[in-house]
């Protein structure tokens, strides 16, 4: 069995460098969510001038929204979202010095242009399974864009969240094109 990477964000580039496609890792440490609309504002929002609501360099992005926490938990179900959904928006990102990005599924030739040029990558967690991933969520906080409801950015504290390499530095994946 591979030996499973652990990742404490920030990230530099060389750790994001040498990460390979396929390979496993455990995040620990803050990380940040943002879905569809809370990167369009964050774009926009960098684009007029505006700082971001977290330091972008090194920082990792889960593609979720959360359901309502139950009673005794911090967050509720924390699967994630289709990655390509966030296509338009994270080369611009990941040039101001985003790490990476966690989701599911396929990325665009934009996104992986931007991941080798700038030293990122993008991971993968297993959709249908958010109730198991919330349990490395020790806690949650909004943090931006409140009023998007389930797609404000927040700031989550995570720990041995599992993962896997999907897009690395040099152009792989796991997935067969």
């Amino acid at each position: 069995m591979d030996e499973t990477k652990t990742l404490q964000p920030p990230l530099t580039e060389d750790q994001a460098r040498s990460l390979k496609a396929g390979d496993q890792v455990s995040l620990t440490g803050v990380i940040y969510t943002a879905r569809d609309m809370a990167h369009k504002r964050l774009c926009e929002s960098i684009a007029a001038g505006n700082e971001p609501p977290f330091a972008l360099e090194g920082a990792i992005v889960y593609f979720m929204g959360p359901t309502p926490a139950r009673p005794g938990r911090v967050i509720g179900a924390a699967g994630p979202t289709t990655s390509s959904r966030m296509d338009a928006f994270s080369p611009a990102l990941i040039a101001k010095g985003l790490r990476a990005m966690v989701g599911k599924g396929y990325r665009g030739d934009e996104v992986r242009d931007a991941l080798k040029k700038y030293g990122a990558v993008h991971l993968s967690t297993i959709g249908g399974a958010g109730a198991l991933l919330s349990k490395h969520i020790v806690s949650a906080e909004v943090i931006a864009y409140e009023d998007l409801g389930t797609e404000a950015i927040r700031k989550l504290q995570v720990v041995d969240f599992p993962a896997v390499v999907a897009y690395d530095c040099n152009g792989e994946s796991v997935y067969k094109e």
